[in-house]
């Protein structure tokens, strides 16, 4: 973060396309906004943008709490899901001209239009507005794309209309991605509406998170992208399969028919403890699913190998190739705050369509339903080359 006189400086100057004051702690909107406009950079300073809270808009003391509550609170806006791709940030407290403020230091986005609530926002001068149809074609233009992840590179050969859904984009993916009132305004072509959604170049080349998640055939570009699942009669490998099912197709199709294989799957039994009578499953369906779109959304897509959920007798295990990544490690995997994304395009796109709720909280939602389930917590075996989670019947049978 910038240093303690850097950041008077910028005070001193007052609010401009770099500079944000409020004196507002409540209006978490208002700060995404902020945060989602110096992320997008539109005048191509390449230089990080500053939201100051606690402060009037004469740079005086707005005399705020500054807490480790509310540092907390403006650090979890990076992955709350509202604010897509995921921006770069910092947050801290400082002591400024003898201001507690809360400061956040946002670096600009090398993969923008970045979207709060699918609107896109930018600042103009010392203001905040939503980009016009040409602004967010400018900042389309600006991607840096050799910085960005494997997901959201293009795919040489691969072409819109060949190889994409274009009646599944326009139908399901891009109401769920723009808000109606944005597309009644504007009137842009499909080739600018792909661009601005980050699923292809500027040139219309479809990116890899296109085609995983429209492709008409995405195995022919990444030949591991299926789920392969087998259930087994005993409590290790046998010749006795009870069912098996490949799932190629996009990832969405391929998410929607593993829902319906695990609930097939799921065994459940009539728990005649107590004074009612209620029926109990082996395994919860919600710490399932949670940890194979985990798989899914986490795995290296340059392997060909697929995510292998294998169901025994005693345990189901979910495995898929890569291991942890960025800033988690083995050491930290699972502990609050430890997230990082291989592919966080494809996982904006998941969210969506509705495949995760908020971003970092799905091995949590796991362990909590295992827990009200009555099985144990889930197992990680992490590895340099592959990450398997092992979950387990029920402690306690009825």
């Amino acid at each position: 973060m910038l240093r303690d006189d850097e950041l008077v400086e910028l005070i001193r100057r007052g609010e401009s396309d770099r500079v944000e004051f409020t004196e507002s702690t409540t209006d978490l909107d208002k700060v995404r906004q902020a945060i989602c406009a110096f992320a997008n950079d539109l005048p191509d300073h390449r230089q990080p943008g500053v939201f100051f809270m606690g402060l009037k808009d004469d740079g005086s003391s707005a005399g705020l709490t500054i807490d480790d509550k509310l540092l907390q609170r403006l650090g979890g806006l990076r992955n709350d899901g509202k604010i897509l791709p995921f921006p770069a940030m910092e947050v801290d407290k400082r002591l400024l001209n003898g201001i507690d403020v809360a400061v956040i230091q946002v670096e600009p986005s090398d993969n923008p239009p970045v979207k709060v609530d699918g609107r896109c926002w930018i600042r103009v001068g010392p203001r905040r507005a939503q980009a016009t149809a040409g602004e967010e074609r400018r900042l389309t233009e600006k991607r840096a794309w050799g910085n960005l992840p494997y997901d959201a590179h293009p795919v040489p050969l691969s072409s819109i209309e060949r190889d994409l859904d274009l009646m599944k984009f326009s139908n399901e993916y891009l109401p769920a991605a723009v808000s109606p009132e944005v597309l009644r305004e504007n009137d842009r072509q499909l080739i600018e509406q792909l661009q601005a959604l980050r699923l292809t170049t500027p040139d219309g080349i479809p990116t890899a998170t296109a085609l995983l998640m429209l492709g008409r055939d995405p195995r022919y570009w990444f030949p591991g992208a299926y789920i392969q699942f087998v259930r087994f009669a005993e409590n290790e490998l046998s010749n006795t399969t009870l069912d098996q099912a490949e799932l190629s197709g996009p990832l969405p199709e391929q998410l929607r028919a593993l829902d319906l294989l695990l609930k097939r799957n799921i065994g459940t039994a009539l728990d005649l403890r107590g004074t009612t009578h209620a029926e109990k499953p082996d395994y919860p369906f919600d710490a399932l699913r949670e940890l194979v779109r985990n798989a899914v959304i986490h795995r290296t897509y340059e392997s060909y190998t697929p995510v292998r959920v294998t169901w025994f007798a005693d345990r189901v295990e979910i495995r898929n190739p890569g291991s942890v990544y960025g800033d988690v490690t083995k050491e930290n995997f699972g502990q609050p705050g430890a997230t990082a994304y291989r592919n966080p395009t494809l996982a904006e796109a998941m969210k969506t369509l509705g495949f995760m709720q908020r971003f970092g909280i799905g091995i949590q939602t796991a362990r909590n339903a295992l827990a009200a389930n009555g099985n144990p917590p889930p197992e990680f075996d992490i590895q340099d080359t592959f990450f398997c989670v092992t979950i387990h019947q029920q402690n306690e049978q009825p």
